[in-house]
C-alpha cells in the first residue's frame, strides 16, 4: 500500500512540475506580449491562421505580399507610411514570434496531457481542471486575435478594453495553473481550520483580488497610453488631486478612458496594494507560521516593494521600454507571490 501511495505521489509531482513549467511559459508569453505592444509590432500580421501559420514568409515574394497586406490597414497609412520592407520584417518577426510562442505553449500542454492521461496519471478530480486550462488557452488565442482586429478597422491602435481582457485572461490562466500545481505538491490537510487561519486566508485572498484589480487598472493605463502623462511622483504635476479628474461624460467612462482618472486610480490601487500587503505581512508574521508560509509572505513583501519601485521609475522616466517590461514582469510575479501566500494560509501554524 505504501508503495502504491509513493508511486501516486511521484506521478503527482511529475504533473505538478509540468504545470509549473507551463506557468513559466505563460509568464514568458506575457512578457513577449508586452514587448510586442511596446514596440508597436502587434498589428503587423493582419490575418489569423492558428493551425497553418507556423512559418513566416520565406521568399522575397512572400515578404512583399505580406507587406502589401499590411499597407492596406490604418497603421501603415497613419503611423508607418513610407517604411521599408526591412523595417516591416522587424515588426513582423516580433509579432510572429509572439504568435509562435503561443502555439508552442499549446503543444507543450497538449502532448504531455495526452501522455499523462494515457498512462492513467490524471484522476477524475484533476481531469476537468486540465481540460479547463486547455479551453482557456484556446480562448486566449481567439481573444488575442479579437484584440488585434480592433486595430485594423479605423484607428491604428487596439482597444484598451480588449487589451486588458487579454492580459487578465493570461494572468488568470497562469494563476489557475499555479494553484493546481501547488495543490498537487502540497495536498490540503484534513480537519477544520482554526478561526485565525480562516481570517488570514480571507485577508490573503483579499490581497489576491487587490493585486489582480491593480493589474487590470495597469492594462487600461497601458491601453490608453496614460503612463505618458503626469510623469511626476508623488503628486501629479504638482497636484495631489488633479483638476482634470472626471472630465468625461457620463461619469463611469472616466474609469476606463480618461487618462487623468486612469492614472490617478492606478496610483491609488498601487499604494493600497503596497500598504495592504505590508500590513498583512506584519500581521501574519506574528502568527507562528510554518517556514514555508513565512518564506511565502517574506517574498511577497519583498516583491511588492520592488514592483512599487519599478512602477515609480517607469513613470518618472516616461515609460522606457526596459523598465516598462520589468514593471509588467513584476506585476505578474507579484500576483504569483500573492497567490502562493494565499495557498500557504490554508494551514494552521501547527501544520493542520
Amino acid at each position: 500500500m505504501e508503495h502504491l501511495d509513493a508511486g501516486r505521489s511521484a506521478r503527482q509531482r511529475t504533473v505538478a512540475y509540468w504545470l509549473l513549467a507551463m506557468c513559466v511559459m505563460v509568464y514568458v508569453m506575457v512578457l513577449i506580449g508586452g514587448f510586442t505592444r511596446l514596440t508597436y509590432a502587434g498589428l503587423s500580421i493582419v490575418e489569423w491562421k492558428p493551425l497553418t501559420g507556423w512559418l513566416p514568409p520565406l521568399t522575397l515574394e512572400q515578404w512583399e505580399a505580406a507587406f502589401a497586406d499590411y499597407r492596406r490597414f490604418p497603421e501603415y497609412r497613419e503611423v508607418n507610411a513610407g517604411m521599408s520592407l526591412d523595417d516591416f520584417r522587424t515588426i513582423f518577426l516580433i509579432e510572429y514570434f509572439h504568435r509562435l510562442w503561443g502555439r508552442v505553449i499549446g503543444v507543450a500542454f497538449l502532448v504531455p496531457f495526452v501522455f499523462f492521461f494515457a498512462r492513467g496519471w490524471v484522476d477524475k478530480r484533476l481531469l476537468p481542471k486540465l481540460l479547463v486550462m486547455f479551453v482557456l488557452g484556446g480562448l486566449q488565442g481567439a481573444l488575442g486575435w479579437y484584440m488585434v482586429k480592433s486595430g485594423l478597422i479605423d484607428e491604428p491602435d487596439v482597444s484598451a478594453y480588449r487589451l486588458t481582457a487579454h492580459l487578465a485572461l493570461a494572468v488568470a490562466i497562469l494563476g489557475y495553473m499555479l494553484w493546481v500545481a501547488m495543490g498537487l505538491l502540497v495536498p490540503a490537510a484534513g480537519g477544520a481550520a482554526s478561526a485565525a487561519t480562516i481570517r488570514r486566508r480571507r485577508v490573503a485572498w483579499g490581497m489576491v483580488g487587490l493585486v489582480f484589480t491593480t493589474i487590470l487598472s495597469g492594462g487600461l493605463v497601458a491601453g490608453n497610453n496614460a503612463g505618458f502623462a503626469y510623469n511626476t511622483f508623488p503628486t501629479m504635476d504638482g497636484e495631489w488631486i488633479p483638476e482634470e479628474l472626471f472630465a468625461l461624460q457620463p461619469l463611469w467612462i472616466n474609469f476606463f478612458e480618461d487618462v487623468t482618472t486612469l492614472q490617478f486610480d492606478h496610483r491609488l490601487l498601487a499604494l493600497a496594494t503596497v500598504a495592504g500587503i505590508l500590513a498583512f505581512w506584519a500581521w501574519a508574521r506574528r502568527a507562528g507560521l510554518s517556514w514555508r508560509a513565512r518564506l511565502a509572505i517574506d517574498i511577497l513583501a519583498m516583491t511588492v516593494l520592488i514592483q512599487a519601485a519599478l512602477g515609480i521609475s517607469t513613470l518618472l522616466l516616461v515609460v522606457p521600454l526596459p523598465l516598462a517590461l520589468l514593471h509588467q514582469a513584476g506585476a505578474v510575479a507579484l500576483f504569483s507571490a500573492t497567490l502562493w501566500a494565499a495557498f500557504e494560509m490554508r494551514r494552521d501554524p501547527a501544520g493542520n
